[in-house]
Protein backbone atom coordinates (compact mmCIF):
# COMPACT_ATOMS: atom_id res chain seq x y z
CA UNK A 1 0.00 0.00 0.00
CA UNK A 2 1.43 3.55 -0.81
CA UNK A 3 2.82 5.05 2.61
CA UNK A 4 1.35 7.92 3.79
CA UNK A 5 3.19 11.41 4.41
CA UNK A 6 4.38 11.67 7.73
CA UNK A 7 2.15 13.78 9.90
CA UNK A 8 4.85 15.20 12.36
CA UNK A 9 3.68 15.87 15.99
CA UNK A 10 4.62 18.98 17.74
CA UNK A 11 7.67 17.29 19.44
CA UNK A 12 9.36 16.53 16.01
CA UNK A 13 10.98 18.76 14.15
CA UNK A 14 10.72 18.43 10.36
CA UNK A 15 13.55 19.01 8.02
CA UNK A 16 11.77 19.11 4.82
CA UNK A 17 10.37 22.24 2.76
CA UNK A 18 7.14 23.41 2.42
CA UNK A 19 7.49 22.61 -1.54
CA UNK A 20 9.11 19.07 -0.58
CA UNK A 21 5.89 18.57 2.17
CA UNK A 22 3.53 19.86 -0.84
CA UNK A 23 4.93 17.28 -3.23
CA UNK A 24 5.30 14.58 -1.25
CA UNK A 25 1.44 14.77 -0.40
CA UNK A 26 0.81 15.13 -4.22
CA UNK A 27 2.58 12.05 -5.35
CA UNK A 28 0.92 10.15 -1.94
CA UNK A 29 -2.64 11.34 -3.68
CA UNK A 30 -1.31 10.16 -7.41
CA UNK A 31 -0.16 6.89 -6.04
CA UNK A 32 -3.30 5.86 -3.84
CA UNK A 33 -5.86 7.07 -6.57
CA UNK A 34 -3.84 5.42 -9.20
CA UNK A 35 -3.79 1.76 -7.25
CA UNK A 36 -7.37 2.41 -6.26
CA UNK A 37 -8.47 -1.55 -5.89
CA UNK A 38 -5.44 -2.69 -4.56
CA UNK A 39 -5.18 -0.11 -1.72
CA UNK A 40 -8.58 -1.02 -1.43
CA UNK A 41 -8.24 -4.77 -1.25
CA UNK A 42 -5.48 -4.33 1.44
CA UNK A 43 -7.30 -1.86 3.75
CA UNK A 44 -10.30 -4.33 3.86
CA UNK A 45 -7.31 -6.98 4.20
CA UNK A 46 -6.04 -5.54 7.37
CA UNK A 47 -9.40 -4.13 9.03
CA UNK A 48 -10.73 -7.95 9.25
CA UNK A 49 -7.24 -9.57 10.28
CA UNK A 50 -7.01 -7.15 13.36
CA UNK A 51 -10.40 -7.31 14.37
CA UNK A 52 -11.00 -11.02 13.62
CA UNK A 53 -11.51 -12.17 17.60
CA UNK A 54 -14.49 -9.48 17.68
CA UNK A 55 -18.07 -10.65 18.83
CA UNK A 56 -19.79 -9.16 15.97
CA UNK A 57 -17.39 -10.68 13.06
CA UNK A 58 -17.58 -14.27 15.10
CA UNK A 59 -21.73 -14.10 14.77
CA UNK A 60 -21.33 -13.68 11.36
CA UNK A 61 -19.15 -16.52 10.89
CA UNK A 62 -16.52 -14.85 9.04
CA UNK A 63 -14.39 -17.33 11.03
CA UNK A 64 -10.66 -15.14 10.60
CA UNK A 65 -11.03 -14.86 6.44
CA UNK A 66 -10.37 -11.12 4.86
CA UNK A 67 -10.84 -12.19 0.94
CA UNK A 68 -13.55 -9.69 -0.13
CA UNK A 69 -15.61 -12.71 -1.80
CA UNK A 70 -16.43 -14.17 1.73
CA UNK A 71 -16.73 -10.80 3.61
CA UNK A 72 -19.70 -9.71 1.19
CA UNK A 73 -21.42 -13.24 1.07
CA UNK A 74 -21.21 -13.50 4.76
CA UNK A 75 -21.87 -9.62 6.00
CA UNK A 76 -24.90 -7.89 6.09
CA UNK A 77 -25.62 -4.21 4.57
CA UNK A 78 -26.77 -2.63 7.70
CA UNK A 79 -28.20 0.65 9.21
CA UNK A 80 -27.58 2.36 12.47
CA UNK A 81 -30.52 0.57 14.01
CA UNK A 82 -29.25 -2.99 13.36
CA UNK A 83 -26.28 -2.05 15.21
CA UNK A 84 -27.35 0.01 18.24
CA UNK A 85 -27.41 -2.67 20.87
CA UNK A 86 -24.06 -3.19 20.53
CA UNK A 87 -23.40 0.98 20.14
CA UNK A 88 -25.26 0.99 23.76
CA UNK A 89 -23.56 -1.90 25.33
CA UNK A 90 -20.29 0.18 24.27
CA UNK A 91 -22.00 3.78 25.59
CA UNK A 92 -22.94 1.95 28.68
CA UNK A 93 -19.12 0.78 29.68
CA UNK A 94 -18.48 -2.88 28.10
CA UNK A 95 -15.68 -3.21 27.07
CA UNK A 96 -15.31 -6.57 25.73
CA UNK A 97 -14.14 -6.96 22.18
CA UNK A 98 -17.94 -6.16 20.70
CA UNK A 99 -17.08 -4.38 17.24
CA UNK A 100 -13.06 -3.63 17.03
CA UNK A 101 -10.17 -5.08 19.20
CA UNK A 102 -8.65 -1.57 19.68
CA UNK A 103 -10.40 0.31 22.83
CA UNK A 104 -13.49 2.56 21.68
CA UNK A 105 -12.04 6.33 22.53
CA UNK A 106 -15.00 8.43 22.35
CA UNK A 107 -18.30 8.69 20.15
CA UNK A 108 -18.53 10.52 17.32
CA UNK A 109 -22.26 12.36 17.33
CA UNK A 110 -23.53 12.31 13.61
CA UNK A 111 -25.69 15.15 12.29
CA UNK A 112 -28.12 11.78 11.52
CA UNK A 113 -30.59 10.86 14.12
CA UNK A 114 -32.76 7.91 15.09
CA UNK A 115 -35.20 7.99 17.62
CA UNK A 116 -34.89 11.96 17.83
CA UNK A 117 -31.27 11.54 19.49
CA UNK A 118 -28.06 11.88 17.51
CA UNK A 119 -26.60 8.59 16.33
CA UNK A 120 -22.92 7.35 17.86
CA UNK A 121 -20.57 6.53 15.69
CA UNK A 122 -17.87 4.44 17.71
CA UNK A 123 -14.13 5.59 16.82
CA UNK A 124 -10.23 4.31 17.94
CA UNK A 125 -7.20 6.91 19.06
CA UNK A 126 -5.58 6.40 15.42
CA UNK A 127 -8.30 7.63 13.28
CA UNK A 128 -6.78 10.79 14.51
CA UNK A 129 -4.12 10.22 12.87
CA UNK A 130 -5.99 9.21 9.63
CA UNK A 131 -8.47 12.16 10.05
CA UNK A 132 -5.02 14.97 10.14
CA UNK A 133 -3.96 13.40 7.11
CA UNK A 134 -6.72 13.66 5.05
CA UNK A 135 -7.31 17.31 6.01
CA UNK A 136 -3.12 17.85 5.76
CA UNK A 137 -3.83 17.08 1.75
CA UNK A 138 -6.72 19.85 1.29
CA UNK A 139 -4.17 22.90 1.13
CA UNK A 140 -1.17 21.66 -1.19
CA UNK A 141 -3.87 20.93 -3.82
CA UNK A 142 -5.07 23.51 -3.23
CA UNK A 143 -2.44 25.71 -3.97
CA UNK A 144 -1.59 24.14 -7.02
CA UNK A 145 -4.70 26.56 -8.07
CA UNK A 146 -4.32 29.42 -5.53
CA UNK A 147 -0.66 30.23 -5.19
CA UNK A 148 0.97 31.43 -2.25
CA UNK A 149 -1.61 30.53 0.43
CA UNK A 150 1.61 30.16 2.86
CA UNK A 151 2.52 34.34 2.54
CA UNK A 152 -0.58 34.77 5.16
CA UNK A 153 -3.54 33.56 6.95
CA UNK A 154 -6.66 31.93 6.98
CA UNK A 155 -9.47 33.57 8.76
CA UNK A 156 -11.81 30.63 9.59
CA UNK A 157 -14.66 30.85 12.23
CA UNK A 158 -14.35 27.49 13.95
CA UNK A 159 -16.46 26.19 16.73
CA UNK A 160 -17.13 23.46 19.51
CA UNK A 161 -20.17 22.13 20.32
CA UNK A 162 -21.46 20.70 23.78
CA UNK A 163 -20.58 17.14 24.34
CA UNK A 164 -21.53 15.00 26.88
CA UNK A 165 -20.15 11.44 28.71
CA UNK A 166 -22.23 8.25 28.30
CA UNK A 167 -22.99 6.22 31.08
CA UNK A 168 -20.01 4.17 30.58
CA UNK A 169 -17.79 7.32 30.71
CA UNK A 170 -16.72 7.63 26.68
CA UNK A 171 -16.88 11.42 25.43
CA UNK A 172 -19.81 11.71 22.70
CA UNK A 173 -19.33 14.52 20.48
CA UNK A 174 -19.04 15.89 17.09
CA UNK A 175 -15.81 15.07 14.44
CA UNK A 176 -15.09 18.59 13.97
CA UNK A 177 -15.07 19.08 18.00
CA UNK A 178 -13.32 15.94 18.66
CA UNK A 179 -10.23 16.83 16.43
CA UNK A 180 -10.36 20.71 17.60
CA UNK A 181 -9.81 19.03 21.41
CA UNK A 182 -7.34 16.66 20.53
CA UNK A 183 -3.52 17.19 20.93
CA UNK A 184 -3.27 16.95 17.05
CA UNK A 185 -4.85 20.54 16.56
CA UNK A 186 -4.14 22.29 19.66
CA UNK A 187 -0.29 21.30 19.53
CA UNK A 188 0.10 21.20 16.06
CA UNK A 189 3.48 22.56 14.54
CA UNK A 190 3.43 25.43 12.71
CA UNK A 191 2.30 25.44 9.56
CA UNK A 192 1.51 28.17 7.22
CA UNK A 193 -1.94 26.18 5.79
CA UNK A 194 -3.00 26.26 9.32
CA UNK A 195 -1.98 29.65 10.39
CA UNK A 196 -5.55 31.24 11.35
CA UNK A 197 -6.27 34.78 12.66
CA UNK A 198 -8.11 32.90 15.86
CA UNK A 199 -6.07 31.78 18.48
CA UNK A 200 -6.70 27.98 19.92
CA UNK A 201 -8.69 29.79 23.02
CA UNK A 202 -10.99 31.52 21.02
CA UNK A 203 -12.18 28.11 19.01
CA UNK A 204 -11.78 26.11 21.98
CA UNK A 205 -14.33 28.65 23.98
CA UNK A 206 -17.70 26.97 25.21
CA UNK A 207 -19.96 30.08 24.61
CA UNK A 208 -20.45 30.22 21.05
CA UNK A 209 -21.21 34.11 21.47
CA UNK A 210 -17.92 34.82 22.99
CA UNK A 211 -16.04 32.33 20.78
CA UNK A 212 -17.85 34.13 17.28
CA UNK A 213 -17.37 38.03 18.97
CA UNK A 214 -13.11 37.02 19.63
CA UNK A 215 -12.81 35.02 16.26
CA UNK A 216 -14.11 38.16 14.32
CA UNK A 217 -12.39 40.65 16.32
CA UNK A 218 -9.07 38.63 15.60
CA UNK A 219 -9.77 38.78 12.16
CA UNK A 220 -10.44 42.44 11.64
CA UNK A 221 -7.21 43.33 13.57
CA UNK A 222 -5.04 40.86 11.32
CA UNK A 223 -7.33 41.97 8.02
CA UNK A 224 -4.44 42.89 5.64
CA UNK A 225 -2.79 39.31 6.70
CA UNK A 226 -5.87 37.47 5.62
CA UNK A 227 -5.58 35.37 2.22
CA UNK A 228 -8.73 33.09 2.86
CA UNK A 229 -11.92 33.36 4.68
CA UNK A 230 -14.04 29.94 5.79
CA UNK A 231 -15.89 27.73 8.00
CA UNK A 232 -17.10 24.34 7.81
CA UNK A 233 -20.29 24.97 6.36
CA UNK A 234 -21.69 28.38 4.39
CA UNK A 235 -24.62 28.80 6.49
CA UNK A 236 -21.65 28.95 9.36
CA UNK A 237 -19.39 31.61 7.60
CA UNK A 238 -22.68 33.68 6.92
CA UNK A 239 -23.57 33.61 10.25
CA UNK A 240 -20.35 35.68 11.16
CA UNK A 241 -21.17 37.93 8.82
CA UNK A 242 -24.20 38.52 9.79
CA UNK A 243 -22.63 39.05 13.44
CA UNK A 244 -20.44 41.62 12.14
CA UNK A 245 -23.39 43.47 10.33
CA UNK A 246 -24.53 43.72 14.05
CA UNK A 247 -21.84 44.20 16.23
CA UNK A 248 -19.80 45.86 14.21
CA UNK A 249 -20.10 49.29 16.95
CA UNK A 250 -18.37 47.08 19.83
CA UNK A 251 -15.65 45.87 17.81
CA UNK A 252 -14.44 48.90 16.26
CA UNK A 253 -14.33 50.36 19.62
CA UNK A 254 -12.57 47.67 21.23
CA UNK A 255 -10.05 48.18 18.23
CA UNK A 256 -10.08 52.01 19.08
CA UNK A 257 -9.50 51.60 22.30
CA UNK A 258 -7.45 48.29 22.30
CA UNK A 259 -9.33 46.95 25.37
CA UNK A 260 -11.78 43.87 25.39
CA UNK A 261 -15.42 44.02 25.75
CA UNK A 262 -16.12 43.31 29.55
CA UNK A 263 -18.90 40.98 27.48
CA UNK A 264 -15.89 38.47 26.92
CA UNK A 265 -15.85 37.07 30.04
CA UNK A 266 -13.54 33.75 29.23
CA UNK A 267 -9.95 34.43 31.01
CA UNK A 268 -8.47 32.46 28.64
CA UNK A 269 -9.70 34.00 25.62
CA UNK A 270 -8.88 37.39 27.33
CA UNK A 271 -5.88 36.47 27.39
CA UNK A 272 -5.15 35.14 24.24
CA UNK A 273 -7.13 38.22 22.17
CA UNK A 274 -4.91 40.45 24.47
CA UNK A 275 -1.73 39.25 22.53
CA UNK A 276 -3.27 40.70 18.94
CA UNK A 277 -5.77 43.25 19.48
CA UNK A 278 -3.71 47.18 20.36
CA UNK A 279 -5.41 50.40 19.95
CA UNK A 280 -5.94 51.50 16.39
CA UNK A 281 -7.51 54.00 15.66
CA UNK A 282 -7.24 54.37 12.11
CA UNK A 283 -8.13 50.48 11.69
CA UNK A 284 -11.53 51.39 14.09
CA UNK A 285 -11.98 54.25 11.28
CA UNK A 286 -11.63 51.89 8.37
CA UNK A 287 -13.84 49.33 9.80
CA UNK A 288 -17.15 51.93 10.62
CA UNK A 289 -16.53 53.62 7.48
CA UNK A 290 -17.25 50.50 5.49
CA UNK A 291 -19.68 48.87 7.99
CA UNK A 292 -21.73 52.07 7.82
CA UNK A 293 -22.28 52.16 4.17
CA UNK A 294 -25.61 51.48 2.91
CA UNK A 295 -24.66 48.27 0.66
CA UNK A 296 -22.94 45.47 2.27
CA UNK A 297 -22.05 43.66 -1.30
CA UNK A 298 -18.73 43.00 -1.60
CA UNK A 299 -17.93 43.27 2.25
CA UNK A 300 -15.64 40.52 2.65
CA UNK A 301 -13.24 41.85 -0.39
CA UNK A 302 -13.86 45.44 0.76
CA UNK A 303 -12.65 44.47 4.89
CA UNK A 304 -10.26 41.63 4.12
CA UNK A 305 -9.05 43.25 0.76
CA UNK A 306 -6.16 40.31 0.29
CA UNK A 307 -8.57 37.38 0.19
CA UNK A 308 -8.09 35.15 -2.37
CA UNK A 309 -11.04 32.98 -1.94
CA UNK A 310 -14.21 31.29 0.64
CA UNK A 311 -13.60 28.11 1.80
CA UNK A 312 -16.62 26.39 2.72
CA UNK A 313 -18.95 23.58 1.51
CA UNK A 314 -21.74 24.89 -0.41
CA UNK A 315 -22.87 21.26 -1.61
CA UNK A 316 -25.98 19.90 -0.75
CA UNK A 317 -28.50 21.63 1.14
CA UNK A 318 -25.59 24.60 1.42
CA UNK A 319 -25.81 25.09 -1.99
CA UNK A 320 -29.47 27.07 -0.88
CA UNK A 321 -26.39 29.94 0.89
CA UNK A 322 -24.38 30.70 -2.45
CA UNK A 323 -26.44 33.75 -3.36
CA UNK A 324 -25.41 35.23 -0.26
CA UNK A 325 -22.06 34.07 -0.48
CA UNK A 326 -21.92 35.91 -3.55
CA UNK A 327 -23.29 39.37 -2.41
CA UNK A 328 -21.06 39.08 0.03
CA UNK A 329 -17.89 38.51 -1.48
CA UNK A 330 -18.44 40.22 -4.68
CA UNK A 331 -17.61 39.65 -7.96
CA UNK A 332 -15.70 36.48 -8.51
CA UNK A 333 -13.71 37.08 -11.78
CA UNK A 334 -11.71 33.50 -11.98
CA UNK A 335 -14.01 30.47 -10.33
CA UNK A 336 -12.17 27.42 -10.20
CA UNK A 337 -15.59 25.79 -11.04
CA UNK A 338 -19.26 26.84 -10.02
CA UNK A 339 -20.52 25.58 -6.92
CA UNK A 340 -22.89 22.98 -8.63
CA UNK A 341 -19.39 21.08 -10.18
CA UNK A 342 -17.86 20.85 -6.91
CA UNK A 343 -16.60 17.20 -6.96
CA UNK A 344 -15.00 15.03 -3.98
CA UNK A 345 -12.81 11.93 -4.38
CA UNK A 346 -12.35 9.33 -1.54
CA UNK A 347 -9.38 8.95 -0.30
CA UNK A 348 -9.17 5.18 -0.69
CA UNK A 349 -6.87 4.45 2.22
CA UNK A 350 -9.34 6.14 4.69
CA UNK A 351 -11.67 2.98 4.83
CA UNK A 352 -13.61 0.06 2.68
CA UNK A 353 -15.88 1.97 0.30
CA UNK A 354 -18.63 0.25 -1.61
CA UNK A 355 -22.11 1.49 -3.43
CA UNK A 356 -25.23 0.69 -3.83
CA UNK A 357 -26.77 1.80 -6.21
CA UNK A 358 -30.21 3.94 -5.94
CA UNK A 359 -33.00 3.98 -8.55
CA UNK A 360 -35.38 7.04 -8.43
CA UNK A 361 -39.23 6.90 -8.72
CA UNK A 362 -40.78 9.19 -11.17
CA UNK A 363 -42.94 11.60 -9.56
CA UNK A 364 -43.30 14.76 -7.90
CA UNK A 365 -40.67 13.87 -5.19
CA UNK A 366 -38.45 16.63 -2.86
CA UNK A 367 -35.99 13.93 -1.31
CA UNK A 368 -34.78 10.15 -1.82
CA UNK A 369 -36.21 7.40 -0.02
CA UNK A 370 -34.21 4.59 0.21
CA UNK A 371 -35.79 1.04 1.71
CA UNK A 372 -34.52 0.46 5.48
CA UNK A 373 -33.71 -3.59 4.65
CA UNK A 374 -32.17 -4.61 1.52
CA UNK A 375 -33.27 -7.73 -0.14
CA UNK A 376 -30.69 -10.61 -1.02
CA UNK A 377 -30.74 -9.39 -4.35
CA UNK A 378 -30.20 -5.36 -3.77
CA UNK A 379 -27.45 -6.89 -1.31
CA UNK A 380 -25.61 -8.22 -4.17
CA UNK A 381 -25.94 -4.74 -6.32
CA UNK A 382 -23.21 -3.41 -4.37
CA UNK A 383 -20.19 -2.49 -6.65
CA UNK A 384 -16.84 -1.79 -5.56
CA UNK A 385 -14.89 1.69 -5.32
CA UNK A 386 -13.34 1.18 -8.70
CA UNK A 387 -17.01 -0.52 -10.38
CA UNK A 388 -18.78 2.41 -10.13
CA UNK A 389 -20.18 3.90 -13.23
CA UNK A 390 -20.18 7.79 -14.60
CA UNK A 391 -23.77 9.48 -13.91
CA UNK A 392 -24.64 6.17 -11.79
CA UNK A 393 -26.17 7.46 -7.80
CA UNK A 394 -25.26 5.54 -5.13
CA UNK A 395 -25.59 5.24 -1.10
CA UNK A 396 -22.38 5.09 0.73
CA UNK A 397 -21.58 1.85 2.05
CA UNK A 398 -18.71 1.65 4.45
CA UNK A 399 -16.53 -0.88 6.66
CA UNK A 400 -14.03 1.27 9.27
CA UNK A 401 -10.68 0.38 11.32
CA UNK A 402 -13.05 0.99 13.88
CA UNK A 403 -15.59 -1.31 13.85
CA UNK A 404 -18.50 -0.61 11.59
CA UNK A 405 -18.78 -3.40 8.72
CA UNK A 406 -20.62 -2.46 5.58
CA UNK A 407 -22.18 0.53 7.14
CA UNK A 408 -24.77 1.89 4.96
CA UNK A 409 -24.23 6.19 5.80
CA UNK A 410 -27.48 7.50 4.44
CA UNK A 411 -24.91 9.97 1.95
CA UNK A 412 -26.88 9.75 -1.74
CA UNK A 413 -23.90 10.92 -4.20
CA UNK A 414 -23.20 10.49 -7.94
CA UNK A 415 -20.09 10.10 -9.82
CA UNK A 416 -19.02 13.03 -12.04
CA UNK A 417 -15.62 11.73 -13.40
CA UNK A 418 -12.03 10.29 -12.25
CA UNK A 419 -8.94 10.76 -10.59
CA UNK A 420 -6.53 7.98 -12.11
CA UNK A 421 -8.26 4.97 -11.05
CA UNK A 422 -10.58 6.34 -7.40
CA UNK A 423 -14.09 8.01 -8.57
CA UNK A 424 -15.11 11.83 -8.20
CA UNK A 425 -18.51 12.05 -6.63
CA UNK A 426 -20.99 15.09 -6.21
CA UNK A 427 -23.03 15.25 -3.23
CA UNK A 428 -26.60 15.03 -4.22
CA UNK A 429 -28.53 15.00 -0.81
CA UNK A 430 -29.09 12.74 2.70
CA UNK A 431 -31.62 9.56 2.41
CA UNK A 432 -35.01 10.62 3.39
CA UNK A 433 -34.16 14.39 4.06
CA UNK A 434 -36.73 16.76 3.45
CA UNK A 435 -35.96 20.45 5.88
CA UNK A 436 -32.54 21.09 6.29
CA UNK A 437 -30.68 24.92 7.87
CA UNK A 438 -27.58 23.96 9.12
CA UNK A 439 -26.20 20.26 10.79
CA UNK A 440 -30.17 19.33 10.96
CA UNK A 441 -31.97 17.12 8.83
CA UNK A 442 -35.50 16.47 9.32
CA UNK A 443 -37.24 13.42 7.32
CA UNK A 444 -40.69 13.18 6.09
CA UNK A 445 -42.06 10.50 9.35
CA UNK A 446 -40.44 13.22 12.09
CA UNK A 447 -41.79 15.77 10.33
CA UNK A 448 -45.41 13.69 10.07
CA UNK A 449 -44.99 13.31 13.61
CA UNK A 450 -44.26 16.83 14.90
CA UNK A 451 -47.45 17.98 12.87
CA UNK A 452 -49.71 15.30 14.17
CA UNK A 453 -48.56 16.55 17.86
CA UNK A 454 -49.57 19.89 17.00
CA UNK A 455 -52.47 20.00 15.39
CA UNK A 456 -54.14 18.46 18.89
CA UNK A 457 -54.03 22.05 19.70
CA UNK A 458 -56.68 22.73 17.19
CA UNK A 459 -59.29 20.48 18.26
CA UNK A 460 -61.18 22.83 20.87
CA UNK A 461 -61.67 25.24 18.41
CA UNK A 462 -63.17 22.26 15.92
CA UNK A 463 -60.59 22.95 13.27
CA UNK A 464 -58.03 20.53 11.64
CA UNK A 465 -55.70 20.57 9.49
CA UNK A 466 -56.74 19.72 5.27
CA UNK A 467 -53.08 19.91 4.01
CA UNK A 468 -49.35 20.93 4.65
CA UNK A 469 -46.16 21.52 2.86
CA UNK A 470 -42.61 23.13 4.37
CA UNK A 471 -39.57 24.94 2.77
CA UNK A 472 -36.85 25.54 4.57
CA UNK A 473 -36.31 29.61 4.37
CA UNK A 474 -32.84 30.85 4.65
CA UNK A 475 -33.92 34.16 2.64
CA UNK A 476 -32.77 35.37 6.63
CA UNK A 477 -29.81 34.43 8.83
CA UNK A 478 -30.68 32.69 10.29
CA UNK A 479 -32.70 30.50 8.29
CA UNK A 480 -36.01 28.52 9.99
CA UNK A 481 -38.71 26.48 8.85
CA UNK A 482 -41.81 27.30 7.40
CA UNK A 483 -45.00 25.55 7.52
CA UNK A 484 -47.78 26.08 5.22
CA UNK A 485 -51.44 24.75 6.58
CA UNK A 486 -54.59 25.11 5.37
CA UNK A 487 -57.41 24.47 7.38
CA UNK A 488 -60.44 22.74 7.56
CA UNK A 489 -63.17 25.35 10.09
CA UNK A 490 -65.96 23.31 11.65
CA UNK A 491 -66.45 25.86 14.58
CA UNK A 492 -67.56 29.37 15.16
CA UNK A 493 -65.22 30.22 17.59
CA UNK A 494 -61.68 32.12 16.69
CA UNK A 495 -58.54 30.50 17.23
CA UNK A 496 -56.78 32.99 19.17
CA UNK A 497 -53.28 33.86 17.96
CA UNK A 498 -51.32 32.08 21.28
CA UNK A 499 -52.63 28.59 20.19
CA UNK A 500 -51.09 28.65 16.52
CA UNK A 501 -47.70 29.62 18.59
CA UNK A 502 -48.47 26.76 21.10
CA UNK A 503 -48.58 24.65 17.53
CA UNK A 504 -44.94 25.86 16.57
CA UNK A 505 -43.39 25.27 19.62
CA UNK A 506 -45.04 21.97 19.74
CA UNK A 507 -43.63 21.10 16.45
CA UNK A 508 -40.54 21.88 17.60
CA UNK A 509 -40.20 19.89 20.72
CA UNK A 510 -41.09 17.13 18.56
CA UNK A 511 -38.44 17.33 16.49
CA UNK A 512 -34.93 16.08 16.92
CA UNK A 513 -31.74 16.91 19.52
CA UNK A 514 -29.99 18.43 16.75
CA UNK A 515 -32.46 20.87 15.70
CA UNK A 516 -33.46 21.69 19.44
CA UNK A 517 -29.63 22.27 19.95
CA UNK A 518 -29.65 24.37 16.79
CA UNK A 519 -32.30 26.28 18.32
CA UNK A 520 -31.00 26.31 22.55
CA UNK A 521 -27.18 26.35 21.78
CA UNK A 522 -25.68 27.31 18.52
CA UNK A 523 -28.18 29.64 17.66
CA UNK A 524 -28.10 28.40 14.16
CA UNK A 525 -31.39 28.04 13.13
CA UNK A 526 -34.70 30.70 13.95
CA UNK A 527 -38.02 30.05 15.43
CA UNK A 528 -40.12 28.23 13.29
CA UNK A 529 -43.17 29.78 11.38
CA UNK A 530 -46.55 28.07 10.57
CA UNK A 531 -48.28 30.66 7.35
CA UNK A 532 -51.73 29.82 7.05
CA UNK A 533 -52.91 29.84 3.64
CA UNK A 534 -56.70 30.14 2.19
CA UNK A 535 -58.80 27.46 1.78
CA UNK A 536 -58.16 25.86 -1.77
CA UNK A 537 -54.17 26.39 -1.82
CA UNK A 538 -53.50 22.85 -2.10
CA UNK A 539 -55.65 22.51 -5.09
CA UNK A 540 -54.39 25.27 -6.68
CA UNK A 541 -50.76 23.52 -6.09
CA UNK A 542 -52.03 20.27 -7.71
CA UNK A 543 -53.22 21.63 -10.36
CA UNK A 544 -49.99 23.87 -10.99
CA UNK A 545 -47.54 20.26 -10.81
CA UNK A 546 -50.12 19.14 -13.39
CA UNK A 547 -49.22 21.55 -15.46
CA UNK A 548 -45.88 21.07 -14.98
CA UNK A 549 -47.00 16.96 -15.61
CA UNK A 550 -47.24 15.35 -13.14
CA UNK A 551 -50.04 12.64 -13.36
CA UNK A 552 -53.20 13.21 -11.50
CA UNK A 553 -53.57 9.77 -10.50
CA UNK A 554 -49.87 9.75 -8.68
CA UNK A 555 -50.05 13.34 -7.63
CA UNK A 556 -49.88 13.50 -3.94
CA UNK A 557 -48.71 16.11 -1.65
CA UNK A 558 -45.10 17.14 -1.27
CA UNK A 559 -44.06 17.47 2.26
CA UNK A 560 -41.67 19.65 1.75
CA UNK A 561 -40.97 22.09 -1.47
CA UNK A 562 -38.05 23.87 -2.91
CA UNK A 563 -39.14 25.17 -6.11
CA UNK A 564 -39.26 28.85 -6.34
CA UNK A 565 -42.51 29.28 -8.13
CA UNK A 566 -44.32 26.57 -5.75
CA UNK A 567 -43.11 28.73 -2.71
CA UNK A 568 -44.55 32.18 -4.50
CA UNK A 569 -47.86 30.51 -4.46
CA UNK A 570 -48.41 29.27 -1.34
CA UNK A 571 -46.58 33.00 -0.11
CA UNK A 572 -49.40 34.71 -2.33
CA UNK A 573 -52.12 33.19 -0.28
CA UNK A 574 -51.22 33.25 3.31
CA UNK A 575 -53.54 35.31 5.16
CA UNK A 576 -51.55 34.66 8.78
CA UNK A 577 -48.19 33.77 9.98
CA UNK A 578 -47.43 32.58 13.72
CA UNK A 579 -43.63 32.12 14.48
CA UNK A 580 -42.53 29.95 17.86
CA UNK A 581 -42.38 31.76 20.67
CA UNK A 582 -39.73 31.01 22.78
CA UNK A 583 -36.74 27.72 22.17
CA UNK A 584 -38.00 24.26 22.58
CA UNK A 585 -36.18 21.86 25.79
CA UNK A 586 -32.96 20.91 24.69
CA UNK A 587 -30.18 19.20 27.15
CA UNK A 588 -26.55 18.37 25.62
CA UNK A 589 -26.57 13.89 25.91
CA UNK A 590 -29.07 11.48 24.84
CA UNK A 591 -32.24 11.21 26.73
CA UNK A 592 -31.75 7.70 28.07
CA UNK A 593 -28.85 8.90 29.71
CA UNK A 594 -30.85 10.71 32.20
CA UNK A 595 -28.06 13.88 33.83
CA UNK A 596 -25.05 12.81 32.14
Amino acid sequence: MPEAPKIVSSFEVSDQSLAEKNKNKLQFIEDVTTNADDVQRRVLEEILSRNADVEYLKRHGLGGRTDRETFKHVMPVVTYEDIQPEINRIANGDKSQILCSNPISEFLTSSGTSGGERKLMPTIEEELDRRSLLYSLLMPVMNQFVPGLDKGKGMYFLFIKSESKTPGGLPARPVLTSYYKSSHFKKRPFDPYTNYTSPNQTILCPDSYQSMYSQMLCGLCQHKEVLRVGAVFASGFIRAIKFLEKHWPELARDIRTGTLSSVITDLSVREAVGEILKPDPKLADFVESECRKTSWQGIITRIWPNTKYVDVIVTGTMSQYIPTLDYYIGVNLRPLCKPSEVSYTLIPNMAYFEFLPVHRNSGVTSSISLPKALTEKEQQELVDLVDVKLGQEYELVVTTYAGLYRYRVGDVISVTGFKNNAPQFSFICRKNVVLSIDADKTDEVELQNAVKNAVTHLVPFEASLSEYTSYADTSSIPGHYVLFWELCLNGNTPIPPSVFEDCCLTIEESLNSVYRQGRVSDKSIGPLEIKIVESGTFDKLMDYAISLGASINQYKTPRCVKFAPIIELLNSRVVDNYFSPKCPKWVPGHKQWGSN
